[in-house]
Formats: structure tokens, sequence, C-alpha cells
């Protein structure tokens, strides 16, 4: 699999594309959406989370804001699969699908082309900040263009009510 990527790899990886975004090292981690939120003086609703799913033993990638839950029920009709074929991804799993350690995952920049799908609220946001590769870091960008990168699939898995409306 190889060593796992870093801040450094993601802002290469943004150069390399053409990506806008600005992956930032913080001076401490921020494992959870509140702690991202305070390091960076923003709304909680303005952290994303991306979370790697195993769909019937394959990755998807889902971003959703970092406030609420992922419905696995809705992402199962999206997908098209049984629920009882989704689970979250194990470290391990995040790792090899990814290349990025589980709780620094950004939305792009993995080892291997995933299915990537996007949660429509993410799109009303006029800036964002997601994982930018470590605990560490953060990936600030504007959701147009997050979803510009990724090519992902616009889906509904994230409840109304999780975005603090």
């Amino acid at each position: 699999m190889g060593k796992p990527l870093t801040p450094d790899d993601l802002a290469a990886y943004l150069a390399a594309y053409g990506i806008r975004g600005e992956v930032l090292r913080l001076s401490r981690p921020t494992p959870t959406v509140a702690a991202a939120a305070e390091v960076m003086g923003v709304s909680p609703e303005q952290i994303l989370k991306t979370v790697v799913f195993m769909v019937a033993d394959r990755p998807v990638l889902v971003i959703a804001r970092g406030l609420g839950r992922i419905d696995t029920r809705a992402l199962a009709r999206q997908l098209g699969v049984p629920r009882k074929a989704i689970r979250v991804a194990k470290p391990a799993e995040v790792l090899e699908a990814t290349g990025y350690p589980a709780g620094g995952v950004p939305p792009v920049g993995h080892r291997q082309a995933l299915p990537i799908l996007v949660d429509r609220q993410v799109l009303d946001l006029p800036l964002a900040y997601a994982g930018g590769g470590a605990v560490s870091a953060l990936l600030r960008i504007a959701p147009a263009d997050l979803l510009a990168a990724t090519r992902a699939t616009v889906v509904d898995v994230q409840p109304a009510a999780a975005s603090g409306e």
C-alpha cells in the first residue's frame, strides 16, 4: 500500500490539478467538528466530514456537513443496495482506500479513484473546511470548487435538521 499520504501530498495534488483550495496546517489537532470550528473561528456548519463507507466491500466516500449524522438508509437508497450492505469503514480500510488516516481524510487527492457522494446541503455553504490530510490540517475550499474537483454525485443523505437550521 505504501506510506500514508500527508497534507503536503494534498497540497501537491491541488496544485497539480489547479484546484482552488488551501491546505491549512494548524497548531493543534482538530479531531472533532467542534474543535475544528473553534480553531478556525467559524460556525460548526462550515466544517465538512469525509466519511468512507464500505458498500458490499467496496469503498464509497461521502462528504457531508460535520453536524449531524449521515442517514445510511438514505445512502442505501441512493446506491440501490440493502441497508445491511453498508457500514462505516474501519481505520485500516480508510487508509487503504484513500491513503490518508481516518480523521484527516480530505475530499480529494486519494490514492485511488473512489465513488464520491456529496450531500446537497454542502453546496449551500459559501466556504467550507474539510479534512486536510492529517488531524492537524484542514482544507479550506468553496463547495462549488469541491464539486468541480471531485465530480461527486449530489445526494440527500443528511437530514435537514443536521445543519442547525
